[in-house]
């Protein structure tokens, strides 16, 4: 029991030695520099691949979705074989490792299959293709302009400045609306007029408001139609095809504002649907506008 005990403490002071331990610590350092100068220098290796990635894309002419999929691509593959590397400098046996994840990530995709759903949606929006960056969008009733696609979401920058972050399963899951896929837009103002009013008169009006205006196709041409027949009221939409949609929304406010201002002057009724209401107990009519 003696030899032992004697043989256990020699064990122990060799271990927590002074020697031993500063051995360790400097070995510990040495193999800790180098996975760090190791991994640096993938990093290094992927900025400049990105570099000649933008220029060769400049000069090519290729378009700036494919450009950002290829970096986003590019840049996790480079460091995770710098990260892996740097594990092998370090001493770690990488090939343990990668096993031992292997075996893991039947469990961790269990865990975060919502987020492997958005990485497969992203490359499935890379492949279809319903937007690129830059385009203006709507989806799920959100409207504004695509910054960017990543491998979990895509960035829409909307009118008032706020980011969106929408998963990509969302995007792939539901209608998406673009505005300028398609080369022109057409922009509609509805308007209602008196029923006393002649048609053919107000069209003139609505029509004169385009003429010579560059912004507004001549083919298709813009025209009235008539959309609804009220009890108080004709409802008419103006239709108007642009030639640059991304100016859309300004140009819809102001077509509407110059829609009001030229039938107002020109003393066209627009009137409001009047209800009437019977006060209780009386036979007097209530009239109230709605």
């Amino acid at each position: 029991m003696d030899e032992l005990s004697s043989r256990l403490l020699a064990r122990l002071q060799d271990a927590f030695s002074m020697e031993e331990m500063a051995q360790t610590a400097v070995n510990g350092l040495i193999n800790i520099a180098t996975a760090l100068a190791v991994f640096m220098a993938f990093y290094v290796i992927w900025r400049l691949l990105r570099v000649a990635l933008n220029v060769a894309s400049a000069r090519s002419g290729v378009d700036e979705t494919t450009v950002s999929f290829m970096q986003t691509l590019l840049k996790y593959g480079v460091l995770a074989v710098g990260f892996i590397s740097a594990l092998d400098t370090a001493g770690v046996q990488t090939g343990a490792v990668i096993a031992s994840l292997g075996i893991a990530g039947l469990t961790i995709g269990f865990a975060a299959k919502d987020a492997l759903s958005n990485l497969i949606s992203g490359i499935l929006i890379f492949i279809d293709r319903p937007f690129v960056i830059g385009d203006l969008v709507e989806v799920d009733g959100q409207y504004g302009r695509v910054d960017r696609i990543t491998l979990r979401s895509t960035r829409i920058i909307t009118r008032d400045g706020k980011m969106l972050a929408v998963p990509n399963t969302e995007v792939i899951n539901q209608t998406v609306a673009s505005y300028t896929n398609f080369p022109n837009l057409r922009i509609d103002i509805a308007v209602t007029v008196g029923v006393e009013e002649s048609l053919g008169r107000v069209r003139e009006l609505l029509l004169g408001i385009l003429k010579d205006k560059p912004e507004y196709m001549s083919e298709p041409a813009p025209r009235v139609v008539v959309t609804a027949l009220n009890d108080y009221n004709l409802a008419l939409e103006l239709q108007a095809w642009i030639i640059n949609e991304r100016e859309h929304v300004e140009l819809r406010f102001a077509l509407r504002e110059s829609v009001f201002e030229t039938l107002r002057a020109a003393g066209v009724e627009m009137p409001l649907e009047t209800l009437q209401l019977v006060a209780p107990n009386t036979e007097e009519p209530v009239p109230r506008a709605s």
